[in-house]
Order: C-alpha cells, then structure tokens, then sequence
C-alpha cells in the first residue's frame, strides 16, 4: 500500500452557531476551518471539526470530516477523510482516520485506505495516508 504524507496549515477558523440540545459534562463545539497542504499530498481542504473538550483539563474529543482538492503523488482530484482522536490532557489515544470510499474524483477515483495526524515537538502537523487507487478505477468527471 503507498504511503503519501505531508504537513499542513490551517486557517480561517469560522465557529458555527450549532449547539446541540444535550448538556454534558464536556463544552461540545463545532466550527469549519481551511486547510493548506504541502509535500506528497498538495492542495486544500475545508475541515468540519466537531469537539467534546474542556480547555482547562485538557480532556476531550474531536472529529474532523475533510473534503480535499489537489494532489496525491502527482494524481489530481479531490476526496473526502475523517480523522478521530481523544485526550486525557496528556495524550493522543483512540485515534481513528480512513478516506471514505467512493468520494474519489479525476485521478483519484477509488482512492480508500487510512489517514494518520502526528504533532511533533515544535508543532508541525503531519498527516500520513496510506491509500490504494485501483489500476482499473473507472474516471470520473470532477
């Protein structure tokens, strides 16, 4: 299975005015954001992040559903991922991320496989795709 990576940069952060009619323990939110990606994946996303988290523990969840348009080691469209973690105020656990099946367009029609987010020391974000594109993946328009 090849693996892509690359980092990322965010931007243009837009808080939604969605609150759920549930009270829990944690402040949920949601909010959409722009992303930028460089490296063996190249192109943009509009990020959904979704977030049960309290800042001042540091205990929470996020889910982020993606939609991107660009590159993946030269092969242009665009796809969908989502991508899940939890934190005890001290740590990145119950990490989950795949592309979603059928969301591939132009080159990257049947693109699936999985997605990695690791932090490193001075706060570079890098997201890892391990993918498959079928040799006989019929083309879709974009």
């Amino acid at each position: 299975m090849p693996t892509a990576s690359a980092t990322f940069t965010t931007s243009d952060f837009e808080v939604t005015d969605f609150v759920p009619d549930v009270t829990t323990a944690l402040p949920t939110g949601h909010l959409r954001m722009r992303k930028v990606y460089s490296g063996e994946v190249a192109g943009r996303s509009v990020t959904q992040f979704t977030s049960a988290f309290d800042q001042a523990s540091g205990v929470g969840t996020y889910v982020a559903l993606e939609s991107f348009e660009g590159a993946v080691e030269g092969r242009t469209g665009s796809f969908n991922f989502v991508h899940a973690a939890s934190t005890s105020g001290q740590d990145r656990a119950d990490e989950y991320g795949l592309i979603v099946r059928g969301s591939g367009t132009g080159a990257l029609v049947g693109i699936s496989g999985t997605v990695s987010l690791t932090i490193d020391d001075e706060g570079t974000h890098h997201m890892t795709f391990d993918y498959v594109i079928p040799d006989d993946a019929p083309r879709r328009a974009e």
